[in-house]
């Protein structure tokens, strides 16, 4: 009973005859029908031109060459993490102290704060990335105060985004619901 209404709800019992499976004919189909829990089912014997062939486990494992691409084949170079697609591991950047001082002193290519132009560009780099070896703390004690600007927010050191120490303590943006996002009134 509960295949029957398992089948209904599916879209209807498919009949014996559409089924790739072995049955019994004449008198034993009737003999069958008759004796059946349910008629509509089948026995589950397929038919022969549907077995596979040849059957699992029937070849030698050796003797399958399995094709190799490039790179995809290549072990030594095709790291996991290269090809999951599934996962977005975070690519991770780090900006050293020495790193933060040669951008405060000369600036980026983006935003430069000094022409580098020559052998006085080279001085300068050079320059700003062994004032940087020192640490970022001893570069801020001695540093003109134009840096000090880039750096400080108020005479005060940068907090996280979205917070301000101005208000009395951490005022986060606050979430709200937009109309389209909430179901509405009604």
């Amino acid at each position: 009973m509960a295949s029957q209404a398992a089948a209904k709800a599916v879209g209807g019992v498919v009949s014996i005859a559409k089924k790739q499976t072995v049955q019994s004919t004449g008198i034993w189909e009737t003999f069958r029908k008759a004796f059946a829990l349910d008629p509509n089912r089948s026995n589950g014997v397929p038919l022969n031109p549907y077995f596979r062939n040849p059957t699992p486990g029937a070849l030698d494992p050796l003797s399958f060459d399995d094709p190799v691409t490039l790179p995809a084949g290549d072990i030594a170079d095709n790291a996991y993490w290269k090809r999951d697609v599934r996962r977005a591991y975070p690519q991770l950047s780090v900006v050293t102290q020495g790193d933060a001082v040669s951008l405060l002193t000369v600036g980026s290519a983006a935003q430069p704060k000094v022409e580098l132009i020559g052998e006085a560009g080279e001085k300068a780099l050079v320059a700003a990335q062994k004032e940087g070896e020192t640490g970022l703390a001893k570069f801020l004690e001695k540093a003109p105060k134009d840096v000090a600007k880039d750096v400080f927010v108020d005479g005060l050191p940068p907090v996280p985004s979205g917070t301000t120490l101005t208000a009395g303590g951490w005022d986060v943006h606050k979430y709200e619901l937009n109309e389209e996002q909430t179901y509405g009134e009604g």
